[in-house]
């Protein structure tokens, strides 16, 4: 009844036409999807052998198997074969650490269907039948997805050319045979979510480049391996995720999959099939909505409309390296593509901190299209993987050099791509109104600043309520941090703590929350803080919500002033009653590697080189939580600060 009442509540936020589109389309769906479940139980979804005996597949891929030896050579001068030996060995051995599971072993035939960190199996059953979330267990869905998504078999490839050594061929094999059976096409949980079919359609795409050649594979093996590709390509473009309102990177993770199996399938003929639904509609229907998407997605500025730095970062590589394996195969977009794309990009380089990281701003689940190096240890707060492959792209220094320690990203996208050691201009500060993002900046100095829209437009889908909050980095090392996400469906009030007013460093007022959120409606938040900026410049910042407007007559308004020496934040919160006795906290999260030491009211962090001090005579300090990658969890702790009208806190470095 609950999930119920929240459909018919989310329903009448749309409008007459959107509720009608979206009643109809179920009303359509009920019969069919009964019926569909039927037949598919009397016979199993498969497709006629015969067009794939003679399919060869005919593409250009980022790498040509010819250049083979030069490539090997390459990967070992940048001092990568041992890590790529090592990451291919435990995969072999079906060790994965996976959305912060630690290194687990899965046995010896790994359990496609099982959440290896809870225990929970998703029994084989028709795909619309199975429940992929219950809030009553703590099972996660994610992780027989992010398995399934097979983005570990790249490594087996590197590994395989390294060493060519069939072992690794030998287990990419056998992992698809088993992959193949215990996961029949609409009959299990991997086949619940398009954007997971997609991507895994695109790592078997490119992992099978490296294995075409392998003597340990015969002709009937790649006639099952090309029949299934064949048959997600069909599921892709039968059950896009564009029925909502808005479209993300779910919807963009299914026309990237079809743009890859249509350029994959470019040669392939097949007479009994559909005429709306074989590889080169998919092809001619995932460029044209791409194009789109582009524009839908990504504002003017180059900030993406999901709020969310991570999921820009998903976003960013499934449009760039997907647009590189289409002018590698002479498809190419449009200028004002290109340009937008660009300023994804440049939107990484600038929000990446001095230390090489990024703030994890609004939802993060660690999403991935291809995972090109350090498969077992890639860091999920570093975006700068993309930077080096796009500084190719678009022949720019500055994006080679800040992507320089991804060389071998760049490397197996590009093989030619052009080393900079020569430090571009420094960065300084600069403002993305369009995606509420504001980063104040010097020689020592980073501070990044929230206000702006929620998520979808204000859905508030993967937004956190984080108005007028920031991280600040002084010489390089964090001292204040956004506290991440950790976790999703699986305990729900960890994901609802995460996404609270009081784990940010902004301001709360008598509990309350900026943006009101349900318990249990875990993807969905009211906007009410209508954030807006009055002023930036290079040294300065100004915003403004009114998320406690309507609750208690409050605006909050905050300042910060960037000088040489130190960092000022004065909040005024207007509309305060000076009879009232609310409880009103300004909240400073610290990052984990700081400690801290308190002399006479005056409060010393410490990071591991550098001291940040502030004057601050009444506070509490309270044990918190951060998390820089998805299921992993920090202890940490944060000041609370109480206040009344107005409040200052200068920090000095």
């Amino acid at each position: 009844m609950r999930e119920l009442a929240s459909k018919v509540k989310r329903l009448k936020t749309l409008s007459v036409e959107e509720a009608v589109k979206k009643i109809a389309i179920k009303l359509y769906e009920i019969p069919y999807y009964k019926f569909r479940k039927e037949r598919i139980k009397l016979k199993p979804i498969t497709v006629n052998s015969d067009p794939f005996f003679s399919f060869i597949p005919d593409y250009q891929f980022f790498f040509n198997s010819n250049d083979k030896g030069n490539l090997i050579n390459k990967i070992k001068s940048i001092d990568a074969h041992d890590q790529i030996i090592d990451d291919a060995n435990k995969i072999c051995s079906h060790v994965f650490n996976l959305l912060g599971s630690g290194d687990v072993f899965l046995g010896g035939k790994i359990p496609w269907n099982k959440d290896f960190k809870s225990g929970y199996i998703w029994e084989n059953e028709f795909y619309k039948d199975i429940k992929i979330v219950d809030l009553n267990n703590n099972a996660d869905v994610k992780v027989p997805w992010e398995l399934s998504r097979f983005q570990h078999l790249f490594t087996l490839g590197k590994a395989y050319w390294i060493t060519g050594n069939e072992k690794y061929a030998i287990e990419f094999v056998d992992e698809i045979d088993d992959w193949i059976e215990k996961n029949p096409v609409e009959m299990s949980v991997n086949w619940t979510c398009t954007m997971d079919v997609g991507i895994r359609a695109v790592n078997w795409i490119a992992a099978s480049s490296f294995f075409k050649e392998s003597k340990s594979i015969n002709e009937n093996f790649w006639l099952k391996f090309n029949k299934s590709l064949y048959l997600h390509g069909r599921y892709i473009k039968k059950n896009l995720e564009n029925k909502s309102v808005h479209t993300g990177n779910h919807y963009l993770s299914n026309i990237v999959g079809l743009v890859w199996l249509g350029i994959y399938f470019n040669s392939f003929t097949i007479s009994d099939v559909n005429k709306r639904n074989h590889p080169k509609k998919w092809l001619e229907y995932g460029l044209e909505e791409m194009e789109k998407e582009m524009f839908v997605q990504n504002n003017p500025d180059g900030t993406n409309y999901e709020a969310s730095t991570s999921y820009h970062r998903l976003v960013t590589e499934l449009f760039l390296i997907t647009t590189i394996m289409c002018k590698k195969n002479d498809i190419y977009f449009t200028k004002n593509y290109m340009g937008r794309l660009e300023k994804t990009c440049e939107f990484i380089m600038n929000i990446t901190k001095p230390n090489g990281l990024s703030p994890i701003i609004g939802d993060a689940d660690d999403g991935r299209l291809l995972i090109l190096s350090n498969y077992s240890t890639w860091i999920r707060n570093d975006f700068r993987h993309l930077l080096g492959i796009a500084g190719e792209l678009f022949d720019r220094d500055d994006f080679r050099y800040y992507g320089k320690e991804y060389s071998e990203d760049a490397f197996w996208i590009h093989q030619n791509f052009k080393n900079v050691v020569e430090k571009p201009k420094p960065l300084t500060s600069i403002d993305y109104k369009d995606g509420g993002y504001y980063i104040l900046r010097n020689d020592r100095v980073y501070c990044c600043i929230r206000c702006g829209e929620l998520s979808f437009r204000g859905e508030g889908v993967h937004s956190h309520n984080d108005q007028l909050s920031f991280e600040l980095n002084v010489d390089g090392e964090d001292f204040i941090v956004d506290p991440g996400t950790y976790i999703y469906t699986s305990d729900y009030k960890m994901r609802n703590l995460f996404r609270s007013t009081a784990m940010h460093n902004t301001v709360q007022i008598e509990g309350q929350e900026q943006n009101v959120f349900e318990e249990k409606n875990l993807f969905y938040m009211k906007e009410q803080t209508f954030a807006r900026n009055l002023k930036f410049n290079n040294s300065f910042f100004e915003g403004e919500h009114v998320g406690y407007k309507e609750k208690i007559g409050v605006t909050h308004n905050r300042k910060i002033f960037l000088k040489e020496d130190r960092i000022i934040f004065r909040d005024v919160l207007d509309g305060i009653n000076n009879n009232t006795n609310w409880g009103m906290f300004s909240l400073l999260n610290l990052s984990p590697n700081v400690t801290k030491d308190i002399r006479n009211k005056t409060i010393y962090l410490q990071s591991k080189q550098s001291v940040i001090t502030f004057h601050c005579t009444n506070y509490e300090l309270a044990n918190s939580f951060v998390s820089n990658g998805y299921g992993e969890i920090n202890e940490n702790q944060k000041f609370i600060i109480p206040f009344y009208e107005n409040i200052q806190i200068e920090i000095m470095f």
